[in-house]
């Protein structure tokens, strides 16, 4: 034996660890299609909309969107932006993929801001919790993909998952962070007003911590869109689709338009949600 020169794997986890996942396939896979069934019927529902919808009307609302929050140059530039992205016949990828963030980005705060208003009241809570959020945020975005795939199937609903588990993270620990950070002496006179613990949290706390919430929406919604391109190679359609074929091609051509689609969405994206940190 020559285990204590590492020479010989002693400890088998990748075995382990696929006897897990075998297992939960095996017994809980309809339990998962279950779970699935919310974010396919959101994200076909969200994506025949923005296809369904006349591109000018889109341009218009983003446009809007951008006036009021990030001002008139960058409303100019989410302008030339999404006609540039029509024009380089990437428009229904350009949906899709706005789609798959819209519902990655709901998800994500439907269970992250909960998940960070009980971090910040419980200590305890956020112990167990931070190593979580530690290996979602560290582990390979590949890594996520043969599980999900392997319980959910491969598709547009399993690249979706797959970046909700890896977009979650900034959300749940800014969230965390800005109700830390709101001044004690706020929440005391609230509560020597006779406010409750829900109000505390829905009239001094959330609002108090807004710019930091919001900050981690911002994040959360640039990692969802990192993960285009990685949720294409287990068949999510978007513009993941012509960059993972331009790769798989060597079509240089194909996978920049597709990268520069990737690009524009996401710093409109952006600055968008800057603004709104700042209103």
């Amino acid at each position: 034996m020559s285990w204590y020169n590492f020479e010989e794997k002693v400890i088998p986890m990748d075995q382990w660890i696929q006897t897990g996942v075998d297992w939960l396939v095996e017994n809980y896979r309809e339990f998962f299609q279950i779970i699935k069934i919310p974010i396919e019927e959101s994200l076909e529902g969200i994506d025949w909309v923005l296809n369904a919808t006349n591109p000018w009307i889109i341009i218009i609302i983003f446009a809007l969107l951008t006036w009021k929050y990030a001002g008139k140059i960058t409303t100019v530039f989410s302008i030339f932006t999404l006609v540039l992205v029509g024009l380089l016949g990437l428009w229904g990828e350009t949906m899709t993929t706005l789609a798959m963030v819209v519902v990655a980005v709901i998800f994500c705060t439907i269970f992250g801001v909960p998940l960070g208003i009980f971090s910040a009241r419980s200590d305890r809570f956020e112990a167990i919790l931070r190593p979580l959020l530690d290996t979602m945020q560290t582990t390979p975005a590949f890594v996520y993909l043969i599980p999900v795939v392997m319980l959910f199937s491969i598709g547009t609903v399993s690249g979706v998952i797959a970046t909700i588990i890896f977009a979650m993270p900034p959300i749940v620990r800014l969230t965390n962070l800005g109700i830390r950070q709101v001044h004690p002496e706020l929440v005391e006179a609230g509560e020597a007003f006779g406010a409750t613990s829900m109000q505390v949290l829905l009239k001094i706390q959330i609002p108090q911590a807004w710019p930091s919430i919001m900050a981690g929406l911002n994040q959360t919604i640039m990692m969802a869109i990192s993960m285009v391109v990685i949720a294409a190679m287990i068949g999510a359609a978007g513009l993941g689709e012509p960059v993972f074929q331009g790769l798989n091609n060597l079509d240089i051509g194909l996978a920049t338009i597709g990268g520069i689609g990737i690009v524009l969405l996401a710093m409109v994206l952006d600055r968008i949600t800057q603004g709104m940190v700042s209103k």
